[in-house]
């Protein structure tokens, strides 16, 4: 499996809220912060997920700074709420402005090296979202070297977090590797607890996944993932997107869809995320393009194309035109295939593993139209590319490991040394400590004991109580059932034998009798279902009167052979009665067809009621078809060949609009749920 790019642009961006701690410049001395300068520092800590409400108080709050100082913070957070709104350009300016005003400045002066060191910070960031490594990677140490003379370690380590990730992104491993394990020692010195550290363990995970290293990657993960609820939306995207990444290199493409869609559903509704939605849908679009699934590929990659196009990312565009010449080969449209290749974007950089896949392409598209000649060197080309990409993997992952033996020997010294110098310190007082932890182990038992037994005191109560709840339910679950209503009706239908209101009563007898039969099985034959929606509709024909009208068409095909999933007719017919005929006015229609084509059978029921309008006062719950379209799915799911359904507005005589419910079944489908199942109608799991 050949590596992906685009969740790169990702990566970057994690540490943003991470990378502006606050720093309080109030001096002794000094008059106390006004109540504007004060809430700077207090929105310097974070920012909240709605950046562009943010942005709005913020510049309520900016002309009330008169200190020049403040006043440049205030731009630095305006530039970042900026960023997170897509707006790079105005961040950039932003960023500009600070960078113009400490130009004529002393720097040695520590709040103008606190301003450096966040501007070139933010910098990194801008210009690691349009893929612009190198330039990051710089951006990012100037910041590191604005930071070392004053800041603390909380600000070293949030540039040392930047840092790792763009030496990540120039697929420099092994620094970053050592950049991310310096951050953890500056966690540890700041005696940072586990749920702060999440940015940097999934920070590692990313490294190992580009090693391959999944185990040591999981870890890292499992890590970052136990903190998930303490996480930022911004955050939360970061770990979904990056771990959904690395079960996609593992080629585990069902759990790797599962946390790409979390991405868009937690993004769902935020537009100061466009760009990380977008991003998202790349990631689907390829999935979808991996697993066979065309049409859901095409349709992914066909809205994030414009949006990147717009943004002038012509990294992503490089990616996506990639995506979609291979969409065009798999449909075997190689004049598309063609003209896609002919408007693809070159970047001026090009990574290898881009490379290779835009090569691949280009071998399957020359040996389909039979240039064997060109397809051979496009092959030739990428097996040296391979064996680079290999070469570069193992080299890199010889010198993490070199370097973390190093780093782990040099704090295995430090902590021997640190060791002894404790160990001297508790000889002086192992007494008092062998003391005092008796007294306390004797309390801690006698707590632990008293717990104990209360607990199990309550757990008899709690069990009594739960035998006596579930007694009374059994009973009153045992009082009254489907069978006793159906045996009352009976009687009182033999009782009123004889007179014409008895045949209604008899309809709802033999309707219950076969709702009860028939929601023990998966299927019927389709002469019961149609005896039954027969019933019902015989049933319902008062209130649908007059000018109500019911037909039904059966042409070639064997009802009491046939075998159809339970309620595939009934659930329909009865949506039509409720929620388009019975409010209807005029002329009422409720056809039936069902017809033999081939080696299936097509089913349709149609009404004159109006349409399906989504949200109206008639639309109902949705649960009836939810049963059917669940109940499909998961036959589907043994069957080769699937039930197709299809929910439409048609015309219909008169002019009229109405529903139809159509399904097309297969002869020979099965309704026995094998242990074996099938994935994708034949692919077995």
């Amino acid at each position: 499996m050949v590596n992906k790019f685009f969740y790169l642009g990702i990566l970057c961006g994690c540490l943003i809220f991470c990378a502006s701690s606050c720093r309080n410049t109030q001096k002794k001395g000094e008059l106390p912060l006004t109540s504007s300068e004060q809430l700077v520092l207090e929105w310097e800590s974070s920012l909240r997920d709605d950046y562009a409400h943010f942005s709005q108080q913020l510049d309520s709050i900016l002309p009330l700074l008169d200190d020049s100082l403040f006043y440049c913070r205030g731009l630095i957070l305006k530039s970042r709420a900026k960023m997170f709104l897509a707006d790079h350009d105005s961040a950039l300016w932003y960023l500009d402005r600070v960078r113009d005003f400490c130009a004529d400045k002393d720097t040695t002066d520590a709040d103008i090296r606190f301003l450096y060191s966040r501007v070139y910070n933010m910098r990194g960031n801008a210009l690691a979202r349009f893929s612009l490594v190198d330039s990051a990677r710089n951006e990012f140490i100037r910041a590191y070297q604005w930071c070392l003379p004053y800041s603390g370690k909380k600000d070293l380590l949030n540039v040392s977090m930047n840092i790792a990730d763009a030496y990540v992104r120039g697929g420099r491993f092994d620094q970053g590797a050592l950049w991310y394990r310096r951050a953890l020692a500056f966690a540890d010195s700041l005696q940072m607890p586990d749920q702060e550290r999440f940015p940097i363990y999934y920070g590692l995970a990313q490294v190992n996944m580009e090693l391959r290293d999944f185990a040591r990657c999981d870890y890292y993960y499992d890590l970052a993932g136990s903190y998930y609820d303490k996480m930022s939306v911004y955050e939360k995207h970061v770990y979904l997107n990056n771990r959904g990444n690395s079960y996609y290199y593992r080629q585990d493409y069902q759990t790797s869809f599962e946390y790409f869609r979390k991405v868009l559903r937690l993004l769902d509704g935020r537009p100061e995320f466009e760009f990380e939605r977008n991003l998202a849908k790349v990631n689907l679009g390829d999935l979808f393009l991996s697993t066979g699934q065309l049409d859901s590929a095409a349709y992914y990659l066909d809205q994030c194309h414009g949006f990147f196009r717009q943004m002038n990312n012509n990294s992503a565009l490089y990616y996506i035109d990639t995506q979609l010449i291979k969409l065009a080969l798999e449909q075997n449209n190689l004049a598309l295939a063609r003209e896609r290749m002919k408007q693809a974007v070159t970047p001026s950089y090009v990574e290898p593993n881009m490379l290779h896949i835009r090569n691949q392409h280009l071998q399957q598209y020359f040996e389909k139209m039979g240039d064997y000649k060109k397809a051979y060197e496009y092959q030739t080309l990428n097996q040296h590319i391979d064996d680079s990409i290999r070469s570069g993997r193992i080299k890199m992952r010889a010198a993490e490991i070199a370097l973390r033996y190093r780093q782990d020997s040099t704090l295995l010294r430090t902590e021997l040394l640190l060791n002894l110098k404790q160990n001297e310190v508790l000889r002086l007082n192992q007494w008092i400590y062998i003391g005092g932890a008796g007294i306390l182990l004797l309390a801690a038992g006698g707590v632990i004991w008293f717990l104990y037994w209360k607990r199990r005191r309550d757990a008899e109560e709690w069990n009594m109580r739960m035998a006596i709840t579930s007694l009374k339910l059994e009973n009153v679950r045992n009082r009254i059932s489907p069978h006793f209503i159906f045996n009352v009706l009976s009687r009182e239908a033999v009782l009123q034998s004889g007179k014409k209101e008895s045949q209604n009563l008899m309809n709802l007898v033999k309707l219950i009798r076969s709702n009860l039969d028939l929601t023990n099985s998966l299927s019927v034959t389709l002469f019961d279902e149609l005896d039954f929606v027969k019933t019902y509709v015989k049933l319902e024909e008062r209130s649908l009167q007059p000018d109500f009208q019911f037909l039904v068409h059966v042409e070639e095909v064997d009802v009491k052979s046939l075998q159809v999933p339970t309620m595939l007719l009934q659930i329909p017919t009865e949506n039509a009665v409720k929620h388009a005929l019975r409010m209807k006015e005029g002329k009422r229609r409720l056809w039936i067809n069902i017809v033999r084509i081939g080696n299936c059978v097509e089913m349709m029921v149609r009404d004159n009621g109006g349409g399906f309008v989504e949200h109206s006062a008639a639309h109902g719950t949705g649960t009836g078809m939810r049963v059917v379209t669940q109940t499909i799915q998961l036959l589907n799911l043994y069957n080769r060949h699937p039930i197709l359904m299809a929910v439409n507005n048609v015309e219909v005589e008169g002019g009229d609009i109405g529903c139809e419910v159509r399904f097309s079944i297969p002869i020979d489908y099965s309704y026995q749920l094998k242990k074996e199942k099938k994935h994708r109608y034949g692919e077995k799991l």
